[in-house]
Parts: structure tokens; C-alpha cells; sequence
């Protein structure tokens, strides 16, 4: 008897889900329907501000496989086709066809919801107005792109200065355009502890970005066209041609909650470690809400690389076999220009929210020996509990050759090392690449040295 598996989204987790599930079913005995709103299947949100910028030449070097391939492979795939409501009682799923409004019912044996993120948009008056974007899906890239090339676009006003801010502030300044962030936080860029925001706020600066922090926006002033042609911010008035929303995403979870699934403290779909929701309904992706290895607490992030994590460990469950995860530690890593972002585990903020005791330790560095022709500075700050020396996070602020140090961080969190540990690491070195002692291993031995100095001595 063949079963059916019906998948709402065909990005990450839903296309990874299916292909899984798929790939190990027996011939005949799995049917794959996957419902995609859009016009674009499997593709990298995450690559469209290169895309803008013109790092990446076309959008469809974006696209990892298109809807006919997984066709082609044996997926039923319906784009341009939305999920409009889930029976779990009845085990089917409304349909509406986007263009044409044709509506049906289709049952399902097991159900995927992959329904991914929507962007944070606060009520603001103008905000409805041409000439201001989102950054989420590749219809959107394709809109800006199309906006950037119409027009003479001089000044870009860009709302956020999160991943997709300060990324897409690199775009716009590497297309010559004039450009101010509005955030609202003290520093740029909250993902990191303030004082990293600072060393990130000066930077842009030094690149030609007006960071305007400490600062909402407050609305939009509306040209006779209907385009925007400023934003109001405080006291200021920031004329625009283009505008930049990136203030973050939110989970798509509403299908779910209206289906009457759990929806956890994070806003996202809650589901057990087998990313499941319901017997018979798996979710996955930007809509879920994970567990932090660190914290213990839920968490939404939103990011593709646990996005087909997920898919692929609800395609092995759904087709007979175990797959489990194991949550996340929060690493990334970004970049304005030559500058590069990392960050792993914890902030102050969050360690603190988690009731950690913890030390901090900061330290300076070059990306190479010093001698080294091109050798460029970076900062890392690390994070470590008090009394066991844990690692609890690391943060990494530096220029070209900077940011993927954060990796090393990232696999001693993952498996609970302590920066005393860390201190002897055996690390590769040749003057090209870093110094003899990277900046890794000296911050971990500073952080070493504060949780020392933290520990109660007892008298003899």
C-alpha cells in the first residue's frame, strides 16, 4: 500500500524531508507531494545580499535544484500552491492554488510543515510604500535587484542592523550607493555583546555607513508616485530611494497554532528531539523552535544549516529509521565588507538570562604572523562559568581571515571542553595562516587565567 507524505514548504527542510524519505522508500511505496507557495524551490536565501551586491552574478546560481529535478526525481511538486488550513482529525490539508484560487482537500499519511520564517514588519505608516523591501525570499532579491537597475538609486536608508542589515548594507555600498542603518539597540549588530557592536559600529563607519544606533524607525514620507522617498527616525528626517527592512524574522507558525499544535515560548512549532509535533505531523526549519545545548532554554534560529538538518532527520523517521537533534549553540558568522562577525554559545546577556556565573576574557590579534605581509587585526572575547572553566560562548570581530576561527569555539562548546583545555590544542600554524600562538588558543589562555583568579583559595 503506498502512503503518502505530504510536504507545506519546498525549501530546506521540506525538499530534504522529501528527498530523504524518498530515497529510502521502497519503489512504489511512498507518494510525495509538496505544496511551495513561491516560484523557487531548494534555493539559498542566505546568498541573496551577494546576489544584490553583485558578488554572485545571477540569481539562479542560488537555486540548488529546481522544481522539475525533484520532479524528475520522482516529488510531486506543486508550486505556486499554498496549505490554507490542517484537519489532524481528518489527516488532510486544504489547498488553494495561489494564481488561479482552486481550492481541494488532500489527505495525508504523514505530513510535513516546513513553512519557514515571515520578516519582523512593525506597523509604521508608509511602510506599504514602493521602493521598500523585505530580504527573504528569492522573489524578493529578484525585486531589488530589478528596483536597483530601474532607477537612479543614490541613497539606501537599510532598518535593522542584524545579519540581513548589516549584509545588505554591504551591498548597497558595493553598488555605490550612499547608506545609513537605523537600529534601535545601542550598538549594531545584537547577536554579539555591546561592546563587539562597537568595534562593528566604528568599522562601518570607517567604510562610509551612517549607523544611526540607539534610534527607531518611525515611519515613511510618500512621494505622489507612491514610492518612499524618506524615513523618519527620532528627530530625523533620512531621505531614501531605497529602503531595507532587516529586522528579523519571526517563525511561520500560524498554520500550525490554527491546527491546534503546540506553539512554544519561542514562537516557533515545538516538537520532540525526532522533530515531530503530532503523531504523523513533523516540523522543521525556520517555523520550529530548538532546544539551546547551553542555555536548556527554546530558542528560534533561523538559519539553513539546521533547517536541513532537520529534513533530513524527519525524511529518516518517516521512513522507518531514527533520527534525533541534538539542538543548537547559536554559531554564525556574517560580514560587512572585509570585516567579518562570529559568534558562538552565549552573549553576557544570555549567560546571565541563564543563570550562568562566568568570566570574560578579551584579547587582540592578527589574522597572520605579524610579519606576514597583509597580516590584518582581529578581537576575540570569550566567555567561560566561573567555577568549572567551562566555555560558554565566543565572539570574533576582525578583518579578512577573522571570522571562521569561530569554528574552533564552536567544536569545544559542542563537546563541553573548558578554556583550560583549550589552551592545548594542537592547532595548525605556518606564518601565512596565523601566529604561533593563535588568537584562539591566547584567549582561552587569558580566560583560563580569570577563572583561576575567580576560585576561592582555602586556607592551608
Amino acid at each position: 500500500m503506498t502512503k503518502r507524505i505530504v510536504v507545506i514548504g519546498g525549501d530546506a527542510t521540506g525538499m530534504s524531508a522529501a528527498s530523504t524519505a524518498l530515497r529510502h522508500a521502497e519503489d512504489g511505496a511512498l507518494e510525495v507531494v509538496v505544496l511551495e507557495r513561491g516560484h523557487y524551490t531548494s534555493y539559498s536565501a542566505c546568498g541573496i545580499p551577494y546576489w544584490i551586491s553583485g558578488h554572485v552574478a545571477d540569481g539562479d546560481q542560488l537555486i540548488a535544484r529546481t522544481p522539475q529535478q525533484h520532479r524528475e526525481a520522482g516529488i510531486d511538486v506543486r508550486m505556486r500552491t499554498e496549505a490554507t488550513a490542517i484537519d489532524l482529525d481528518k489527516r488532510s490539508v486544504s489547498v488553494r492554488g495561489v494564481d488561479d484560487g482552486d481550492t481541494y482537500e488532500l489527505g495525508y499519511d504523514e505530513l510535513v510543515i516546513a513553512t519557514g520564517a515571515v520578516p519582523t514588519v512593525p506597523p509604521l505608516e508608509g511602510s506599504d510604500a514602493l521602493g521598500i523591501f523585505g530580504v527573504q525570499t528569492l522573489e524578493q532579491g529578484e525585486e531589488i535587484v530589478k528596483d536597483l537597475a530601474d532607477g537612479d538609486r543614490r541613497r539606501a536608508v537599510v532598518v535593522g542592523a542584524g545579519y540581513i542589515g548589516v549584509e545588505m548594507a554591504e551591498a548597497m555600498v558595493v553598488r555605490g550607493l550612499e547608506v545609513t542603518v537605523v537600529e534601535h539597540a545601542p550598538e549594531p549588530f545584537t547577536q554579539v555583546d555591546p561592546d563587539m557592536g562597537a568595534m562593528i559600529r566604528e568599522a562601518m563607519e570607517g567604510m562610509g555607513i551612517s549607523v544611526l544606533s540607539g534610534t527607531s524607525a518611525d515611519g515613511f514620507d510618500v512621494g505622489e508616485d507612491g514610492r518612499v522617498r524618506a524615513v523618519r527616525a527620532g528627530d530625523t528626517v533620512l531621505p531614501a530611494d531605497i529602503v531595507i527592512m532587516g529586522l528579523g524574522v519571526k517563525p511561520n507558525a500560524q498554520l500550525a497554532a490554527d491546527a491546534g499544535l503546540t506553539i512554544g515560548a519561542a514562537g516557533g512549532i515545538a516538537t520532540d528531539v525526532r522533530m515531530q509535533a503530532a503523531p504523523g505531523v513533523w516540523a522543521g526549519g525556520d517555523c520550529v523552535e530548538v532546544h539551546h545545548k547551553l542555555s536548556g532554554k527554546p530558542v528560534h534560529i533561523a538559519l539553513g544549516t539546521h533547517a536541513n538538518k532537520h529534513g533530513r532527520i524527519i525524511g529518516t523517521n518517516i521512513s522507518g529509521g531514527y533520527g534525533a537533534f541534538p539542538g543548537v549553540i547559536g554559531t554564525a558568522i556574517s560580514k560587512v565588507c572585509d570585516l567579518e562577525i562570529g559568534r558562538t554559545g552565549l552573549t553576557e546577556s544570555e549567560a546571565t538570562a541563564a543563570g550562568f556565573g562566568y568570566v570574560t576574557a578579551t584579547v587582540e590579534s592578527t589574522t597572520t604572523a605579524g610579519y606576514w605581509p597583509g597580516a590584518e587585526m582581529m578581537t576575540v572575547k570569550v566567555l567561560a562559568e566561573q567555577r568549572t572553566g567551562r566555555l560558554l560562548g565566543a565572539q570574533i570581530v576582525g578583518r579578512q581571515g577573522s571570522g571562521k576561527r569561530i569554528d574552533v569555539f564552536a567544536t569545544a562548546i559542542w563537546n563541553g571542553m573548558t578554556v583550560e583545555e583549550m589552551t592545548f590544542m594542537d592547532l595548525s600554524y605556518a606564518p601565512p595562516f596565523s601566529p604561533v600562538w593563535d588568537a584562539v588558543l591566547v584567549a582561552a589562555r587569558k580566560a583560563a587565567k580569570e577563572v583561576q583568579a575567580a576560585v576561592p583559595v582555602s586556607p592551608v
